[in-house]
């Protein structure tokens, strides 16, 4: 952009210097040769007085004196066809001056003055020759100095286009990497507000914007560990309720899942409180324990729980509590919505740019509309967040979430792709 500015001056500022410099030359020219013709006419009109006398001798001496040191040359033709001074031939505009006329003519390289002048046997035509380099003396130096003036002045203004621009960037720059960091997620990010009144406004107006989307989020963060911290009243109800089962089997069933879920609430509250970096974690691990979890549960519904897991470590760039609760999310997706003794299946395998990819298909009655579980929302009265969770670690590992059938055109086929 600071090229395309300092361009555009340079080249308004051509159009203007051209527009002044053109015509300037032009005058220049005029007049020089003006000068010079009003210089020789002036030597003319001093010679016309002696020649109207006659006297062919002294106008001889004055004429030889004129072109001894003079600077241009002159020549008197007499009515009787002598001629006194330079030697030139006869020209029409001669001729023309010998009738009484007095004017100036065009010749070749150059121009001449004539003054005819009345004597009692006739006419005489004093003839003053003026050459193109006389009429053009001095112009040349006029017209580069004339250049240099004009170039100066382009520098000049370049110059101070590139400074200007480079005012107007600076602000702009920084206008565009504080942007960048909010993007990132460094809200702390805040513009200088400098430079013209525009981008002053601008500054201002993202530093409010960055100021609210702070306080949204910090209050959202809030009413999540809020809620979270809500649930471990009656999360402490039920544990206490396990432990007076009298069945041990069972008791030691619920209170591993009652665990889950108080696991589940730490992580949100601190999540909340303290939004996690970006980490990695090994899939293979992490599929396999949470596969296990599930297991038990597949075994208290009649379901077939088939599991293919490639053997570790595969990296993801993922932490294990953000894939375990992706896992969880789809696993739970297929217990809530296929009937009891539907068989399912995992699958973890490798992929070939890195990552790992987990699959997740049942046999069940499928997923009703593709189109519209592609858009993270669902259908059937479910909240749909959990599929959001899977698709949201999908993208924070580089990867994605796809919707599709299960082998054979059965059942349903979750793929969540990690990088």
């Amino acid at each position: 952009m600071r090229a395309r500015l300092t361009l555009l001056v340079g080249a308004t500022a051509t159009l203007i210097l051209l527009a002044f410099a053109i015509p300037m030359a032009i005058l220049l020219k005029n007049s020089a040769a003006q000068e010079a013709i009003a210089s020789a006419e002036q030597e003319g009109q001093l010679l016309t007085p002696i020649v109207s006398t006659g006297d062919v001798g002294r106008v001889e001496n004055v004429v030889q004196t004129y072109n001894a040191s003079g600077a241009y040359p002159v020549t008197v033709f007499w009515p009787d066809g002598t001629v006194t001074g330079e030697q030139v031939p006869r020209s029409n505009a001669v001729e023309l001056a010998a009738r009484g006329q007095s004017f100036t003519a065009e010749t070749a390289g150059g121009r001449e003055i004539l003054y005819g002048i009345g004597l009692a046997d006739g006419s005489a035509v004093v003839r003053i020759y003026v050459s193109d380099d006389q009429l053009t003396a001095g112009v040349g130096r006029s017209w580069l100095l004339l250049g240099a003036i004009a170039v100066a002045l382009l520098a000049f203004g370049l110059l101070l286009a590139s400074r200007f621009a480079r005012l107007l960037l600076v602000p702009l720059n920084d206008l565009a990497a504080v942007s960048h960091r909010l993007a990132g997620g460094d809200l702390d990010a805040r513009a200088d507000a400098s430079g013209p009144a525009e981008l002053r406004n601008v500054g201002t107006a993202l530093n409010t914007l960055a100021e609210q989307i702070k306080e949204l989020l910090e209050g959202e963060r809030e009413r999540v560990a809020d809620l979270s911290h809500r649930l471990r009243t009656p999360l402490t109800v039920l544990r206490l309720e396990t432990e007076a089962l009298r069945d041990r089997a069972e008791r030691e069933t619920i209170e591993q899942a009652v665990g889950e879920v108080e696991r589940a609430v730490n992580a949100a509250i601190e999540d909340a409180r303290n939004p996690a970096e970006a980490g990695t974690c090994d899939a293979a691990a992490v599929v396999a324990e949470r596969v296990e979890f599930w297991s038990a549960l597949a075994e208290d519904t009649a379901r077939e729980c088939r599991v293919r897991l490639a053997p570790g470590p595969l990296p993801v760039s993922l932490s294990a509590a953000e894939l375990a609760a992706a896992m969880d999310s789809l696993l739970a997706n297929v217990f809530a919505h296929t009937p009891d003794g539907t068989a399912f299946e995992v699958r973890l395998t490798p992929r070939y740019e890195g990552g790992a990819t987990v699959d997740v298909a049942d046999e069940g009655p499928g997923l009703p509309n593709l189109a519209v579980f592609n858009r993270g929302a669902s259908e059937g009265g479910s909240t749909g967040l959990g599929l959001d969770i899977a698709r949201r670690a999908a993208d924070a590992s580089g990867g994605r979430l796809v919707f599709g059938q299960g082998t054979g055109g059965v059942g349903a086929l979750i793929r969540l792709e990690l990088g």
